[in-house]
């Protein structure tokens, strides 16, 4: 399978309300996730817990969708173009879009960044 069919299995599960599942299934235990802010989490359980509470703060996704995914597949790295509606549980609303590389270590993503606008900036 290459790296451009696994990204797009594991966005597709993303869309499906799948998200934690596609989380376990494509992540590496040591992967590092680096924030479009500069803040680094290291290793799956802290990226898992950093998951399970952005979940927890939101109360209803409008919509969501990938605009835009690509693929190197020398070198082990997609790029995922995407978008989320959401109303968080404070009642505020928001779509959220975002770029995210993934490094690909075999079949785990090995370390992800994230490149969005910061609300507000």
């Amino acid at each position: 399978m290459s790296y451009l069919e696994k990204v797009t299995a594991m966005y597709k599960m993303i869309e499906e309300g799948k998200m934690m599942e596609a989380f376990e299934k494509y992540y590496h235990k040591d992967v590092v996730m680096i924030e479009a802010t500069g803040d680094v989490r290291e290793g799956k359980d802290k990226n898992r817990e950093f998951e399970l509470q952005f979940m927890g703060s939101i109360k209803d996704i409008h919509g969501s969708g990938t605009t835009g995914i690509t693929s190197n597949e020398k070198t082990g790295v997609t790029m995922v173009e995407s978008w989320m509606d959401t109303t968080f549980q404070d009642g505020s609303r928001m779509k959220m879009e975002e770029v995210a590389v993934q490094y690909w270590k075999g079949d785990f993503i090995i370390k992800e960044r994230f490149y969005y606008n910061m609300p507000g900036k």
